[in-house]
């Protein structure tokens, strides 16, 4: 998800983020491992107790952004506040220019094993 690494960045500039359509994101990797990968981890957490992991896509999403952030630190809570991720496209944004992540590498990924986060976030448990 190289989208979480640009929002991380452009949050610690003191930028504005909002991440449109998280649903849409591609995870590159077998599509065993990972969904395994993300089970194991929800079975594991005892009742009432961390680590908590979010199964909307929106939520996933800034999650991840978070770990790439110093959070431990006021600049890194001050930076994961300027970060809000959406599922599909909120009205107020549907004139403004979004920026579109096109690269070479996308053309790899497009015939690698890759897997949506909605398939990711529907198996572990997203309504």
């Amino acid at each position: 998800m190289r989208v979480c690494t640009y929002a991380a960045k452009q949050a610690l500039l003191g930028q504005n983020v909002q991440v449109i359509n998280c649903e849409e994101m591609v995870v590159s990797g077998k599509k065993n491992p990972i969904i395994e990968n993300y089970t194991r981890r929800i079975d594991r957490k005892a009742p009432n107790k961390g680590p908590y992991l979010y199964r909307r896509p929106d939520m996933f999403v800034r999650r991840t952004i978070r770990g790439m952030l110093p959070f431990k630190r006021s600049r890194g809570r001050e930076a994961y506040k300027n970060v809000i991720c959406h599922v599909g496209v909120p009205p107020e944004l549907k004139d403004s220019k979004a920026v579109v992540f096109e690269d070479t590498k996308m053309e790899k990924l497009k015939t690698a094993d890759t897997l949506k986060l909605k398939e990711i976030c529907g198996r572990i448990g997203a309504r």
